[in-house]
């Protein structure tokens, strides 16, 4: 696999976080609340790349750090129950990967360091600028860089040019507007979005919607609580013979046809640091926002086969990786 390559924009000296987690480093390891909004078992590239980071970052689990891992099951009211479970566990800083489990973070407390990861942080309002975050959220936006979203549009349109109406199944809201839009005509498309935020049954409803505008296309951004439902935004790409392209990797072993993404290994591997400079006493309201702007675009021709669907030989030369 590449190497990710990351933009971190300057931002101002760190100040010392009034953290009770400092001194406690000293004497038990450090308690790190993470909360995946969907079920243990419907992703593992977060813990997996954190881990890794914090081990080349020489911490050891057990000895340095415990990780509180909590899981909501795709029910968004379960999440206060969860974030007020942790506190009282007196977490030294919570780990947040997804729209939804960072806006229930934020509402929950406004002290505990939030080190998130999701499409934007700066245009979904969590941070209140890239290089100075303020307040006591920081992170990695994953599809914030100059030129993802329109991407998507642009892979979409060349793999399947009969494309000119395009669904869009986003978690966090229309983030990306004037740029998808903007993308949309100048490559004579129309697009359409579909929010699912909260459960299951929205997403149910969002597809339901999309199958009633009958697209000619689909992109699926890569909030975490979209990732957590795949199996059934899988089958309705399936049953609808419908080209997509999904905006994280983890579609593709379960039969995906397109991905075009950021490495969330590789971002969690990255979000470690934050994670050390934080036990180290560092604000995050101090500590710059990154952009992923390296990414890579993989093809399961063996999927693409089994709905219909023809990938030409000039797309998969461009992938990265190509599963037959």
């Amino acid at each position: 696999m590449q190497r990710r390559e990351f933009i971190t924009l300057v931002g101002g000296a760190a100040t010392t976080w009034p953290l009770a987690a400092r001194a406690q480093q000293v004497t038990k390891p450090a308690r790190l609340g993470y909360i995946w909004i969907g079920p243990k078992d419907s992703e593992h590239s977060t813990r997996d790349g954190l881990r890794q980071g914090l081990r080349d970052l020489g911490y050891l689990e057990g000895r340095d750090y415990v990780l509180e891992e909590r899981y909501a099951e795709s029910q968004q009211d379960r999440l206060r129950g969860i974030i007020a479970e942790l506190l009282q566990l007196k977490v030294a800083l919570f780990l947040s990967p997804g729209v939804q489990v960072t806006t229930a973070l934020i509402a929950g407390t406004s002290t505990i360091p939030i080190i998130a990861t999701t499409p934007d942080l700066l245009a979904s309002g969590f941070v209140s600028s890239l290089a100075r975050p303020g307040g006591n959220v920081t992170g990695i936006s994953l599809t914030a860089g100059p030129t993802l979203s329109e991407k998507w549009l642009d892979i979409l349109k060349e793999t399947f040019p009969s494309v000119v109406t395009v669904a869009i199944l986003t978690a966090s809201g229309v983030v990306y507007l004037d740029r998808i839009q903007a993308a949309a005509a100048m490559l004579g498309l129309r697009v359409r979005y579909f929010t699912a935020q909260d459960d299951p049954q929205e997403i149910d409803r969002a597809l339901s919607d999309i199958a009633a505008m009958r697209p000619d296309g689909l992109i699926v951004e890569s909030d975490a609580n979209l990732v957590s439902n795949r199996a059934k935004i899988i089958g309705f790409v399936a049953r609808n013979r419908l080209p997509t392209v999904y905006g994280n990797l983890d579609y593709i072993p379960d039969g995906g046809v397109m991905a075009y993404f950021t490495s969330i290994f590789e971002t969690w591997r990255r979000l470690a640091t934050y994670v050390d400079r934080v036990l180290k006493g560092a604000n995050p309201g101090d500590l710059p926002v990154e952009q992923a702007v390296k990414f890579e675009l993989v093809i399961n021709v063996k999927a693409a086969k089994a709905i219909g669907l023809s990938i030409s030989e000039s797309m998969l030369l461009r992938a990265d990786k190509v599963i037959e």
